[in-house]
This record gives C-alpha cells, structure tokens and sequence, in this order.
C-alpha cells in the first residue's frame, strides 16, 4: 500500500516533521537529484526556507545498477562498501570504471542544473538535506560527510521513507534523522508512492530556478502542524 500519492505529497508532510525550523535563520534545504527535489521544494516553499540542491551519484554494481556498492559526490567525497564489493567480487577495475563514468555525470549535472549559479555557502549553517528515500542510505551518506568537511554546522537528513536499519546507521552519522515512515520488509522506495514516475532534468531545472521562500512569502503561507 502507498504511503505518498507523489513527490511533492512527501514533501509537505515531511515538512510537517520539521515545523521546528519554519523561517529559522542561517538554515538551508538541500535536495538530493533528481528525486530529491520535488520534495525538498515543498519542504523549502512550507518551511520558508531556501533552497538549492546537492550533487551525490550513486555507485551501481556493474549489471545491478540500482544496487549501490558506493557513491560520491563533489569534492572528491567518495563512499565505497567494501564489504559488499568484496560479497560480489566486483573486479577493481569494474570498481573504478563505475567511478570514472560517475564522476564525469556528477560534473555534468552540476553544470546542468546550476549553470553559472554558485553553490550555497555551507559554513556554521543547519542544513536540512532532502531525499525522496533511502534503501542503502550510500548517497545520503556520501552526501552528509562532504557537507559536514565543508562545515555545516548541523545536519538534519529528511527523508520520507526507508528500511529501519539504514536510518538508524544515518543516525551515526546526521546531527538528527527524519524519516517518516520506516516499513519492515522494505523492498524499494518506489513502493511506497502512488506515482514514482521518474524526475526529469528539466524539472529540476525548473524548480531549481526560483526560491520557494519568496513564493511563500508572497502568499503568506503558515505552517500548522497537523
């Protein structure tokens, strides 16, 4: 049974779980691409708050690429599970040549959804960094040690759905976790949208190229916890 009916519902009841950081000062929503950022755009647009988006790629094992063995993400931050690359006897050069092709799309993407935009300074900020799901929990993982090696000085991981084990293991690593709903079996992330059709770059682009604060703050949305 569907827990979302889409992306953009995640995201404003994710935003429900963060009312404590409604217009909070020197504090910034992060998206995760391409899924992350319908929802970290709701959760922007409720909370007040800005937004920009965060540039991780995930490491597919070689024939099973929605299966994580890592991921990366800008800096030069990199996550490798060793122990599953080991269980699978991936060869190091597969290893690296997922690596190179990667990393050359991460740059890209960059490019591509910032242009010439420069990237949110990240120093003594609280940081909400937004997905629209974790399974392994790679990329949020990956993601929240580059931030905190930049020196934000908080790290809230928001997440509308994934397996208990993995948000316990963010929980080692985030200042706090929100994760909404934490279903046991957990297949997929997919499985718990009504629509998961997949996040387009233009889309992105889109919601990427205005500040969901000043919409709020023209229409005079107030956040009441439900």
């Amino acid at each position: 049974m569907s827990r979302f009916a889409n992306r953009q519902d995640a995201g404003r009841q994710l935003a429900v779980a963060l009312v404590q950081y409604e217009d909070r000062p020197a504090t910034l929503v992060l998206a995760l691409p391409r899924g992350g950022v319908p929802v970290a755009h709701e959760v922007a647009r409720v909370l007040g708050l800005p937004l920009d988006v965060w540039i991780v790629r995930k490491l597919g094992v070689p024939g099973h690429e929605e299966l994580a063995m890592g991921a990366i993400a800008l800096g030069g931050h990199q996550h490798l599970d060793s122990e599953l690359i080991a269980r699978l006897r991936v060869p190091e050069a597969a290893v690296l040549s997922v690596l190179s092709h990667e990393t050359a799309e991460l740059r890209r993407r960059d490019q591509l959804y910032r242009g010439a935009r420069p990237a949110a300074q990240l120093n003594d900020q609280t940081v909400i960094l937004v997905d629209d799901g974790v399974a392994t929990g790679a990329s949020m993982r990956v993601a929240i040690e580059a931030l905190r090696a930049l020196g934000a000085r908080t790290i809230v991981a928001a997440i509308p759905v994934g397996p208990p084990s993995t948000c316990a293991d963010l929980e080692q690593l985030a200042d706090k976790v929100v994760c909404l709903w934490q279903p046991e079996p957990f297949r997929s992330v997919g499985q718990w949208y009504a629509d998961f059709t997949q996040t387009r770059d233009d889309e992105v682009k889109t919601l990427l190229a205005t500040q969901p604060w000043l919409e709020r703050k023209h229409a005079n949305v107030t956040l009441r916890p439900q």
